[in-house]
């Protein structure tokens, strides 16, 4: 860079002598003049030159200090994602997702003249339309509230707030109380369009109640104490209370999913009602006739004993269950109701199986959805349930159901159902034109189902 400069310098010095000089011959003084202006020149030039290399090797000034803008919490990020309908999640732990479901049924049933009078044949009825919401809180909390509006009016379903951290967790609300497989596996996700009938005629529904629970890899405990339903309780004479407790023992071996289980049931009406009662539809909810009834019996509480087990290994599930409902009768004969049922099923897709978590089936989750160019999840399934309300000089009736049915999943939020059965009863509330109590009867259910 130092030449780079002289030269320039030079080349200027020379041109700036004048024209006529450089045109003549130069006398010796003139040579020594030149040189010793040009000798004058290039100490001008070092001078420079050392001054140049002074800046270039001086450090640049420190930049000026920029101030600290003042510090802001930053909010958590918002994550949405998509499980049947938006779910929004934050860092710090909270989420909140809505939920429902809607269920379409067209059912019909075929009975002796005389027994159903105008409340038969085939009939659609809007089952059930659920709205709500759930999600966590921090610090171990969630939440869930939920109403069915299918009858024209909001009627609670779950209603809860849980604690737990780790295998243990406490649940106060409007839940199920603890009673079989079949009870507590979701409507979603039965494999008929009903359930077994001792879950209706023996009064398993939802409760206001404290319950606890521990979930272990193998093993699952549930107890609790309730009150009545949330309808029932707005009456304050309604003090009625129950102890309810689950166990159920839930290996894997491999692809085969074991459960075992049973469930006690122990219930004071105290001063809800000094009489029960136990009923069931045929198999049918489009229908208010109940062919099983043991009419109010005198009874100051019941007593109830489960025992459950289920199988499921690659396409294949079978399960199966026994109840017994025992009256308490003060001084009476206590008279014990029995029901139960045993069912076997097959996946006909291939890649697909029943799911099972946490003590009860689950979402049936097709491996090829018609989304991804499959057909879906087809599952056939074959049952026989029974129940029997004749006891201790109680005459309610006695009922047998064979049932074949099919489920057709064509994406994970979208289920069909169809069932055939064949109802043969002894003992009927309801006696025949001819006046026969011991008849058969055909049912048929079809359901088209969403949730979200």
């Amino acid at each position: 860079m130092r030449r780079a400069l002289i030269a320039p310098l030079l080349a200027t010095s020379m041109f700036s002598l004048p024209a006529p000089a450089m045109a003549q011959a130069m006398s010796a003084e003139e040579a020594a003049a030149l040189r010793a202006e040009l000798a004058a020149l290039k100490a001008q030039v070092q001078t420079l030159e050392a001054r140049l290399d002074a800046a270039i090797a001086e450090p640049a000034p420190a930049p000026l200090p920029v101030p600290t803008p003042p510090s802001v919490t930053a909010k958590p990020a918002t994550e949405i994602s998509w499980k049947g309908a938006p779910e929004l999640k934050t860092a710090d732990g909270w989420s909140f997702k809505p939920r429902g479901r809607m269920q379409f049924d067209v059912a019909g049933i075929d009975a002796p003249a005389g027994v159903l009078g105008t409340r038969g044949g085939l009939t659609t009825e809007i089952r059930r339309v659920f709205l709500g919401v759930d999600g966590k809180i921090p610090g171990g909390f969630s939440y869930r509230l939920e109403a069915d509006f299918a009858g024209g009016s909001a009627e609670l379903t779950d209603v809860y707030l849980t604690y737990g951290k780790g295998p243990w967790s406490v649940t106060m609300g409007h839940i199920r109380h603890f009673t079989s497989l079949e009870d507590v596996t979701s409507d979603l996700f039965t494999s008929f369009t009903e359930r077994a009938a001792f879950v209706p005629a023996f009064g398993f529904e939802r409760r206001v109640g404290l319950g606890a629970q521990y979930k272990g890899k193998q093993l699952l405990v549930q107890a609790g104490v309730f009150g009545d339903d949330a309808n029932s309780l707005l009456d304050d004479t309604n003090n009625s209370i129950s102890a309810d407790g689950r166990v159920v023992w839930m290996p894997k071996f491999g692809e085969t999913q074991l459960h075992l289980g049973g469930s006690v049931h122990f219930r004071d009406f105290n001063d809800q009602s000094s009489t029960a009662r136990y009923r069931a539809r045929p198999f049918v909810h489009t229908t208010d006739v109940r062919l099983l009834d043991t009419g109010n019996i005198s009874a100051k509480g019941e007593n109830g004993y489960g025992l459950e087990g289920a199988l499921t290994s690659g396409p294949f599930h079978a399960s199966g269950e026994a109840f017994w409902q025992t009256m308490k009768r003060p001084g009476l004969a206590d008279p014990t109701f029995f029901g139960g049922y045993a069912e076997v099923g097959m996946m006909l897709t291939p890649g697909d199986s029943r799911s099972y978590k946490d003590g009860a089936f689950d979402r049936l989750k097709p491996s090829k959805p018609v989304t991804e160019g499959g057909i879906g999840a087809i599952e056939i399934n074959a049952r026989y349930d029974y129940l029997d309300l004749n006891d201790g000089g109680i005459v309610g009736g006695r009922q047998r159901i064979a049932l074949l049915g099919v489920v057709w999943v064509p994406i994970d939020y979208v289920r069909v159902m169809a069932n055939y059965g064949r109802v043969m009863i002894d003992d009927a509330a309801i006696a025949s034109a001819t006046g026969d109590r011991d008849y058969s009867a055909d049912v048929f259910g079809l359901r088209t189902q969403l949730d979200f």
